[in-house]
């Protein structure tokens, strides 16, 4: 029997009975040589572990579910894409197979934390049938040091994953045979049908999206890091925007990646590692997240490797274009003590422009923070989502719609209050096209996005001045350092003026259409003021 197999009563409190085996908080380590055993996954150059998806190389955003029950009927926006309804009784048929399902299996099980600050973090348990997605649960969750406090571990949510169950529409009211659903009052997501690791950790995020707000924290999409002055600055923005790249600063401690909490004592990780998109990774503009592809103890998700080799192919898509690489924080060479920081100095909201129409960077007023922070402007990235192959233009609001189970103004009255109380800065920063929509414009080069990004940490993009749009009424540099004033201004990589007026007053009125879904009565003064004018 392994050393860490627990007693097959372990889990009937769940219902589930009779498994072949339990294996209970294994090191990775040990569930290296599980994966392997079985098949799972290849060891490639270095120390990384590769494993295929198969099918799903991305997100099925429309197999996730919330479960409608008193509890959340009130509280969630059931408008949002986060937020499908199932009927307890959906939930319950499904739960109750799911746990049949188990019978003799061989069941993995990780005990960890979501949430870095203490005061306010979740006690999470994570049941699978594959060891490798109890590796990729440590490192993208926080692990407990002390066993003797994981034997009184009481989980405040459980998370049971269970790829090779497939969910029957007809039987479960499902839309394929993917499924994701959260119930809060039983305190369970159900993930079955998929094998892609994202599923687990943003089923987590939107549970803490859950309950972070109710305490008065902000929780937020964004990465996080903090300078050699105790400046701390976030970065919010979807998949493919920049999140993982420029938090990763030679110059900076990373605090996170991709998910934070703010609360009345500054920033926190809820996560305890990374999750980083890898394809045409860079080994010279991004050391760092290249080395941990090069690591032990990173999983890779759908990258090529040579079998003879075991060489890695970064830049192949044979896959998918959303090549993944898990890793612990651990692996960064500069992280901040206990995944924490301070109040944030300055915001920086990442957008991917697929028309080639906003300047490289822009200074927000309050109103205009809030306003493109409930519109959450990018591109759905190639890969990110099953289905998605190119890029093309969307609202996410709050810079992540599909984890934000309340009304999008609840997190912007939050968002806005903190801002107003620590005195922040706000900026959007395209990471996109200049030059012209997708397909005749050329991306910014992250050798021009650092220097801007530099620019706001440093305070050095306010000394040369700023220009008002006229359409968006933002505040546009008229230089900054290291920096080519031809593409602060985007009319200039413009081969026609009118044509880019054009796409700049259809974008414009994109916003503001998008805004229509919000009925009269929902709308703030305070964010209204910050839509664009035509």
């Amino acid at each position: 029997m392994s050393t860490y197999a627990a007693s097959p009563d372990y889990l009937k409190a769940y219902g589930i009975n009779g498994p072949k085996a339990i294996y209970l908080n294994m090191p990775t380590e040990a569930l290296y040589e599980e994966a392997i055993k079985r098949g799972e996954g290849s060891l490639v150059k270095g120390g990384a572990m590769v494993f295929n998806t198969g099918q799903h190389t991305g997100r099925s955003a429309k197999d996730k579910f919330v479960v409608k029950e008193p509890s959340s009927e009130k509280d969630v926006n059931w408008d949002s894409s986060a937020a499908t309804a199932a009927t307890p009784e959906q939930f319950d048929k499904l739960y109750n197979d799911m746990m049949d399902f188990c019978k003799g299996k061989e069941l993995f099980v990780q005990e960890l934390y979501a949430g870095a600050d203490e005061s306010c973090r979740l006690k999470v348990r994570v049941i699978g049938e594959f060891a490798w997605h109890n590796m990729f649960a440590r490192n993208m969750f926080i692990e407990e040091e002390n066993p003797e406090k994981l034997k009184n571990f009481q989980a405040d949510f459980t998370a049971i994953y269970l790829p090779n169950f497939q969910a029957d529409p007809a039987k479960y009211g499902t839309k394929s045979n993917t499924v994701i659903m959260l119930n809060f009052a039983r305190k369970v997501v159900l993930i079955a049908g998929t094998c892609y690791a994202g599923e687990l950790k943003k089923s987590i995020f939107t549970v803490m999206n859950y309950y972070l707000p109710k305490q008065k924290i902000m929780s937020m999409h964004c990465s996080a890091n903090i300078g050699e002055q105790g400046d701390t600055a976030i970065f919010f923005g979807l998949s493919g925007t920049g999140k993982t790249t420029l938090s990763s600063d030679p110059k900076r401690k990373l605090i996170g990646d991709d998910e934070h909490g703010w609360n009345d004592k500054g920033v926190f990780n809820i996560e305890g590692g990374c999750y980083a998109k890898v394809i045409k990774l860079s080994k010279e503009m991004e050391p760092d997240i290249y080395r941990t592809t090069h690591s032990y103890g990173t999983i890779l998700e759908n990258v090529v490797f040579d079998p003879v080799s075991r060489e890695i192919d970064l830049d192949s898509d044979k896959f998918t274009e959303n090549t993944r690489s898990s890793y612990p924080l651990s692996q960064m060479p500069r992280t901040a003590e206990g995944n924490r920081g301070g109040h944030p100095k300055n915001i920086i909201f990442l957008t991917y422009d697929a028309f080639g129409v906003l300047p490289p960077v822009a200074k927000l007023d309050m109103n205009q923070a809030m306003y493109h922070f409930v519109s959450g402007y990018t591109a759905k990235v190639a890969g990110t989502e099953k289905g998605v192959k190119e890029p093309s233009a969307t609202f996410s609001t709050c810079f992540g719609e599909p984890f934000m189970v309340f009304h999008p103004f609840y997190y912007a009255k939050i968002l806005a209050d903190k801002m107003k109380e620590h005195g922040v800065n706000a900026y959007l920063v395209n990471t996109g096209l200049f030059g012209g929509k997708y397909g005749v414009g050329q991306r910014f080069s992250i050798k021009d996005t650092r220097a801007i990004v530099n620019a706001i940490l440093d305070g050095s993009v306010d000394k040369g001045g700023f220009h008002k749009d006229p359409v968006f009424g933002f505040g546009i540099p008229n230089e900054i350092p290291g920096v080519n004033k031809e593409i602060l201004d985007p009319t200039k990589g413009w081969a026609d003026k009118n044509e880019y007026d054009t796409a700049l007053k259809n974008l414009a009125e994109q916003f503001i259409n998008n805004f229509k879904k919000y009925p009269a009565n929902e709308m703030t003064d305070e964010v209204m003021k910050g839509s664009p004018k035509i």
